[in-house]
């Protein structure tokens, strides 16, 4: 048969293939550069297959079928309260009135701070029993009692010496009684009276001049009138400093036991020694023994040269 007769011959003029469809022609032109001819669309099946083993996207990035698609605009998932919470408190939001606030606060926590550390530094004393403080208490109102009664003896020698018809003699008579106290505060004169008897020994040898140094300033904040360590009078301008082996007292050897011989109320000079931190743990804490035993007549005889001074003379008239 003719060529021009045929009944379904193609588009280029030649005949079908045996056992290929006139579509298939069709298609294989339609195939692009990109396209191979032989490609045949992709069953579900094999799409399905290639998807990624954790249900998510297939190998070319399209959605999975079975992951609902979530529409714009649909609310989100449901928080919980911990996530609420957090995402009210974080990131802050803070006006300036509670900055202000804020920072007031802040200031004023500090200053009460720095108040209570203060407040409970300066008080050497809080952690001394309630006896303690007792007896400090009745130490300082002794001193005081000292002082006004001193007060009220000067009083009474200036009203004596403003109302005395014989003001000479009156005035000689106090003059002896201000020298004889003064010879017992330089030294110069022998004194008796109450006070207490202090030993200590130091066998170990750990006491120091700076011990007893303590020991005397002690003793005179007490109201120690005449001071005697062994054979040497302590007086305004003694002074005490270590040597090989002892002390010295103004200059001279003090040998073990250290023997103070002090005129004054007993019931001030007792207390004031075993006061708790004071002279007597002080010493035993330098494993140093010490005794305190008061008595009613105590005897200071250990003199002091008077020297005469050489320039300095008196101004009264």
């Amino acid at each position: 048969m003719p060529m021009g007769t045929d009944e379904n011959p193609g588009r280029d003029g030649t005949a079908p293939e045996p056992g290929r469809t006139p579509e298939e022609p069709r298609a294989a032109r339609s195939a692009g550069p990109d396209r191979p001819a032989d490609r045949r669309p992709m069953p579900p099946e094999s799409r399905a297959a290639e998807r990624k083993p954790d249900g998510g996207h297939a190998a070319d990035g399209a959605p999975d079928a079975t992951e609902p698609a979530t529409e714009p605009g649909a609310p989100g998932p449901a928080m919980t309260g911990r996530q609420r919470l957090v995402a009210g408190l974080w990131p802050p939001r803070l006006t300036r009135a509670q900055l202000i606030v804020a920072l007031l606060l802040f200031i004023l926590g500090l200053g009460l701070a720095i108040q209570v550390r203060s407040t409970s530094d300066s008080s050497a004393l809080r952690g001394a029993r309630q006896e303690d403080l007792v007896r400090i208490l009745d130490e300082l109102d002794n001193r005081s009692q000292r002082l006004t009664d001193e007060q009220r003896r000067l009083e009474g020698q200036k009203t004596e010496l403003e109302n005395s018809s014989d003001q000479a003699e009156e005035a000689r008579k106090q003059t002896v009684e201000k020298e004889q106290q003064l010879g017992v505060l330089a030294g110069t004169v022998a004194a008796q009276g109450p006070g207490i008897n202090l030993t200590i020994n130091d066998p170990t040898h750990s006491v120091e001049a700076d011990k007893l140094l303590d020991t005397i300033q002690e003793l005179r904040a007490a109201g120690a009138e005449a001071i005697q360590i062994n054979e040497v009078r302590i007086v305004a301008g003694s002074y005490v400093s270590d040597v090989r082996g002892g002390v010295e007292v103004d200059g001279k050897r003090v040998a073990q036991p250290y023997r103070f011989k002090v005129i004054g109320k007993p019931e001030d000079l007792e207390p004031a020694l075993n006061i708790p931190g004071g002279v007597v743990q002080t010493l035993e804490k330098e494993q140093a023994t010490v005794s305190v035993s008061r008595d009613e007549k105590i005897i200071v005889d250990a003199l002091r040269e008077a020297k005469r001074p050489d320039y300095a003379r008196s101004s009264s008239r």
